[in-house]
């Protein structure tokens, strides 16, 4: 098949489809879908001409609510978006290293980013690790910003956090808004 070069929008109203064909079976293989909803399900840095992936849709179509002080679950975590509406100081203790990891499937080198939403909170929410979760160097040294683990309630009420594994039963902590 050849190629062809357009030199305006490609337009269609049923996405597009990047597909991979074996050469010795003909099996189609759907590497990544465009349209509405966006899937890449095979992705490699083989062909990439950037180092740079940038993801800017954070949208988390399911979120968990902790209203009271209480150990996170992994499924609560990795939704991404956690709110408190509590009225009393609340601790949120993440889950252990191996729960979360399982959960998502982690190896050396995920990561993910956590969101807590106190906006509608009446008193800080504190985050807390646990069991193989540790605060990164950034956390330990400056603990006033990088190492804030409390979330203030009200209009500022809102935080992210990383959470970068070193394994796939241990990770590292950081604020980072």
């Amino acid at each position: 098949m050849s190629n062809t070069t357009f030199s305006g929008p490609v337009r269609s109203e049923n996405g597009f489809q990047d597909i991979t064909v074996n050469a010795t079976t003909g099996a189609v293989t759907v590497d990544a879908t465009f349209g509405a909803t966006t899937s890449v399900t095979n992705l490699t840095t083989t062909n990439l001409t950037t180092t740079n992936l940038v993801f800017t849709d954070q949208n988390h179509p399911t979120t968990a609510a902790i209203n009271a002080t209480a150990t996170a679950t992994a499924a609560e975590v990795i939704t991404g978006y956690i709110t408190s509406t509590s009225a009393a100081a609340t601790t949120i203790t993440l889950p252990t290293g191996t729960l979360l990891g399982a959960a998502l499937g982690a190896v050396r080198g995920t990561v993910m980013d956590l969101y807590i939403d106190n906006t509608a909170g009446a008193n800080t929410v504190t985050i807390a690790v646990a069991v193989n979760g540790i605060l990164s160097s950034a956390a330990a040294d400056t603990p006033g910003s990088f190492g804030d683990l409390t979330v203030a309630s009200g209009v500022t009420g809102l935080a992210r956090f990383t959470i970068m594994f070193s394994s796939a039963t241990a990770y590292v902590f950081t604020r980072t808004a």
